[in-house]
């Protein structure tokens, strides 16, 4: 009998061996249709359970044919149990569809909570839907990959390239190849100002990523927007009170690979004096050296500390769901540097093309403290009122060392020989920049939902300050270049600088919307407007402490550390604040705009027209000789618009936009300062003009599946009076040259993108491309041959050429993946830039460009049980250099020891950053 049971045991354990199956399945969104990723299913039978992957798939191989029940979870959806058949051959895909938890909030709650972009197929959701042309990046997309601020993560949307600071790091958007200028940052839709110096556009580095819900970026405009963005508007949505408790932290620490063999240059800055002599003491003080303090002229070489990056996010709903409150903290602490050499041309009329004279040798050592908090409470008096209000403050403390060795060939350059001068400048800075923006809304339900009022009350302040930037300069004459032992001689002045502006701004917002009822079809009609007060004040003050005598001797890399022996006398002791850069400016725009939005089964098209209306006005507090110490300008324009969607059917159509925009001149622009920078003087134009563009999209955009996406565009653009920089010679001076902003007649922007986003199981692929081809034409001097004298006489010619900052070539790969059951998930993502002008010569065919370069970063996260996740980033593993070089080459350069010329290009400047690491924990928590 035993004998039989084994054999029978055996027998059935054959056949079920034979008839093992495997199935297959989809769970989607019921709403949307869109991929449910990270849901568990569980076969309540065999006991086996797995995750969906990026497509929202599963699999499970190895399965019995018979009846077994699946149970499919996840914390957003009600849980779905259900009996399936598990034939003895492969069993057909299933398709499973999860209703919300949420069913007990309004629909309109519903809609808000499920829309909000925190995950892919969320973005490409707000993608599909948005009436503009628009590309979304999500929370979750943003939290996985490589960056840890909104300048670096806006560098994966199609058609963006971005502008790099001194020490490698992402700080200003480029739109589809329209210079940062022409870009408007928002803050939950909400415009923010700029603690810039000179300029309005706001550097996005101030700003870390893990604030964000989402990150959207706007190609189009509507008449409910703003008007001054021509290349297009960079909107930070950021984030808000879930609908039950939620609670995450980070703590991650790196390190720069540039200070693995080298040391951290840095300096004292505790003691460094927030105002100037002359703010500290009356106008009337004569300042000593001993009002200065010597700090900034100590420095210290040591391994920096780790970096430090941290956050924590909590939010939850109380009363009901009616009261929503989160709060939000962010605090990043990092070392970076980067090794420049910067070459200098005597480029002239004579002799266009550049004849290497001297080299800068620089090294830059920056410490980063970055600080963001937000906080936002909404409150829902009832079911058609609702209040919120929102607060941000962002500040980026930055600590700069700069030693620079510069170098003045005398004739050939022979290392061995040294027959060079050199003098040695070293210069210590400090940088405060900061935001704050606070917002009430309210948003009001009439008539059945029918009218609907919205309006805001905004207050918004930035700040930038640069207090006792300091620099000193040693000359000497190189007695051993290759051991580096110079005596160094203090003989020009240690200068002491303060610089400070602030920009504040008290704004009013208002929209009234009214769905008239219709029995088939959709039509609302709005109107709304604006009112800002912009308010603006810059300061600069400078001191120069003159040396006394000239005998104290330094040994470079020897006495290098410390100059704060220097005996030294205050040659201005009241200081030099009778300067143009000291002004009051002030800006009040006020906007109206009347708007339809009609829509049906195959089409929905919203038009209408904005108004602007804009008064700016300065004042020079100390004119100093200047011929226009006041001035103002008010105009007014018409804006019209009009956005076309055509649905193929649910998964395609075609986007298509016109708008006009304009460009509003930055205060320092208009502004007729005088200022000496390190290479060339710089002025302000009081007669520029704002810019106005025509801007034309159209789209094919193809959504297979949720997650998925390619879309198709062509995009063109025509500008009336842009602004560039370049060198213009002054009127008024005769034969002063200035690097100054001027309106040269019309150009044209036009180009192709392409997107493409697919997921299958657990790898992803993201990429686009963009093609931008621009033409602008500006005046620039050259020589011809005088017939009569055979002389070259100095003229004056066009060249076209294209928009400042545009590349032709702009691209992004990311490739991804996600194993859900094992907690795994990584990108390594690409991006390259082609070559754009940096900098616009006043000689022709001397402009200044950067050579293209790929940039390669790359993230990795798993996740354990119980909300915790270890990750890790990688920025810069390429160590691509930043390269400067113009278009030909001298014969008199190939005399110089360095290989600067190739390809018929002259090397000007080439910057190393090194790599980036980071390595965290994090733990997440909801409810």
């Amino acid at each position: 009998m035993k004998n039989v049971l084994t054999v029978l045991l055996a027998s059935s354990i054959s056949i079920s061996a034979a008839y093992a199956t495997k199935i297959k399945g989809k769970v989607l969104d019921g709403q949307t249709g869109e991929a449910i990723v990270g849901a568990t299913v569980f076969l309540e039978q065999s006991g086996l359970s797995t995750k969906t992957q990026l497509d929202g798939s599963f699999e499970f191989k190895g399965l019995s044919a018979g009846i077994d029940k699946v149970h499919i979870r996840h914390v957003a959806y009600a849980e779905l149990v259900r009996e399936i058949e598990i034939k003895k051959e492969d069993t057909p895909h299933f398709k499973f569809q999860l209703t919300s938890s949420e069913q007990t909030l309004m629909e309109v709650t519903i809609k808000g909570q499920r829309n909000g972009g925190d995950d892919d197929p969320s973005a490409r959701r707000l993608e599909k839907n948005a009436s503009q042309v628009m590309n979304v990046v999500s929370a979750r997309a943003i939290e996985i990959s490589p960056d840890i601020t909104v300048a670096n993560v806006v560098q994966r949307v199609s058609g963006v390239s971005i502008e790099r600071n001194s020490n490698g790091e992402g700080q200003y958007a480029i739109l589809r190849g329209m210079d940062k200028r022409y870009n408007t940052t928002l803050v939950n839709g909400v415009k923010v100002p700029s603690p810039d110096n000179k300029y309005r556009y706001v550097p996005l580095d101030l700003f870390p990523s893990d604030m964000l819900e989402r990150l959207e970026v706007y190609k189009s405009l509507t008449p409910n927007m703003e008007a001054d963005a021509i290349g297009g508007v960079v909107n930070m949505v950021m984030k808000s009170a879930p609908s039950k408790l939620f609670f995450q932290a980070n703590l991650a620490t790196g390190y720069s690979q540039r200070y693995f063999n080298q040391d951290f240059g840095g300096f004292s800055s505790s003691a460094v004096s927030s105002k100037s002599p002359y703010e500290l003491h009356g106008k009337n003080y004569n300042a000593t050296a001993a009002d200065f303090d010597r700090g900034t002229l100590n420095y210290t070489f040591k391994k920096p500390t780790p970096d430090l990056i941290g956050n924590l996010t909590v939010g939850s709903r109380y009363l009901n769901d009616r009261l929503g409150v989160i709060l939000g903290l962010s605090y990043q602490n990092l070392y970076r540097g980067s090794h420049s050499i910067f070459y200098k041309s005597s480029v002239n009329n004579t002799n266009p093309n550049a004849i290497i004279s001297e080299k800068d040798d620089r090294q830059y050592d920056e410490q980063q403290q970055r600080l963001g908090v937000h906080n936002k409470i909404d409150y829902r008096l009832n079911a058609n009122h609702r209040l919120s209000f929102y607060q941000m403050f962002v500040n980026l403390n930055n600590l700069q060392l700069r030693d620079a060795v510069n170098t003045i060939y005398n004739g050939q350059y022979d290392p061995s020989i040294g027959n060079s001068e050199l003098t040695y400048v070293t210069r210590t800075r400090k940088t405060e920049q900061q935001i704050y923006n606070g917002n009430l809304q309210g948003d009001h339900h009439f008539l059945d939902n029918r009218l609907n009022f919205r309006w805001s009350g905004v207050l918004s302040s930035a700040r930038n300050e640069l207090p006792q930037n300091t620099t000193i300069s040693l000359d000497g004459i190189e007695e051993n270049f290759q051991r580096r032992r110079t005596s160094l001689v203090n003989r020009s002045p240690v200068t002491y600088r303060w610089e400070r502006n602030t920009d504040d701004d008290r704004a009013g917002y208002w929209d009234l919307a009214y769905r008239v009822p219709l029995a088939a079809n959709k039509l609302e009609l709005s109107t709304g407007g604006l009112y800002r007060d912009k308010q603006r004040s810059s300061f600069y003050n400078n001191y120069n402490l003159s040396p006394i005598a000239s005998e104290a001797k330094y040994q470079y890399g020897v006495d290098f550390q410390d100059y704060t022996d220097l005996n030294l006398t205050v040659s201005n002791p009241t200081g030099a604040v009778r300067n143009p850069l000291t002004y009051d400016a002030s800006e009040k725009t006020t906007a109206a705009y009347g708007m339809f939005n009609y829509e049906n089964d195959k089409i929905q098209m919203i038009g209408g027209i904005r108004m602007e209306y804009s008064k700016q006005g300065y004042k020079l507090l100390f004119p100093d000789g200047e011929e226009r110490p006041e001035g103002s300008r008010t105009y007014t324009e018409w804006l019209p618009s009009l956005t076309m969607k055509y649905h193929l059917d649910s998964k395609q159509q075609f986007h298509g936009a016109y708008y006009r925009a304009l460009n509003r001149p930055g205060f320092y622009e208009v502004v007729p300062s005088r200022v000496l920078n390190e290479e060339f003087w710089e002025r302000g134009n009081a007669d520029l003009k704002h810019a106005l563009a025509d801007n034309f999209d159209l789209r094919y955009e193809l959504f297979p599946e949720p997650s998925s996406q390619f879309l198709a565009g062509l995009f063109y653009k025509r500008i009336k009076n842009p602004i560039e920089y370049t060198f213009q010679p002054d009127e008024i001076r005769g034969q002063d040259v200035y690097y100054m902003p001027g309106n040269f007649g019309t150009a044209n922007n036009f180009g192709v993108e392409l997107d493409f986003i697919k997921y299958i199981q657990k790898f992803g692929v993201k990429a686009n491309y963009t093609y931008t081809h621009s033409r602008i034409t500006t005046p620039k001097k050259s020589r011809i041959i005088n017939e009569v004298t055979q002389d070259l006489d100095p003229i004056l010619v066009d060249q076209t050429r294209p928009l400042h900052g545009q590349a032709a070539h702009i691209a992004n790969l990311s490739l991804l993946y996600k194993d859900a059951n094992k907690g795994w998930e990584g990108q390594l993502a690409g991006s390259y830039t082609g070559s754009r002008i940096n900098s616009v010569s006043e000689f022709l065919n001397a402009d200044l460009w950067q050579k293209g370069f790929i940039q390669l970063d790359a993230s990795i996260e798993k996740k354990f049980n119980a909300g915790w996740a270890v990750f890790a980033k990688a920025n810069n593993l390429l160590n691509t250099p930043m390269e400067l070089y113009v278009k030909g080459k001298n014969p008199e350069n190939d005399k110089i020891a360095e290989k600067i010329v190739e390809g018929g290009n002259t090397l000007i400047r080439k910057d190393l950053y090194g790599q980036n690491y980071i390595l965290g924990l994090r733990y997440s928590f909801k409810k």
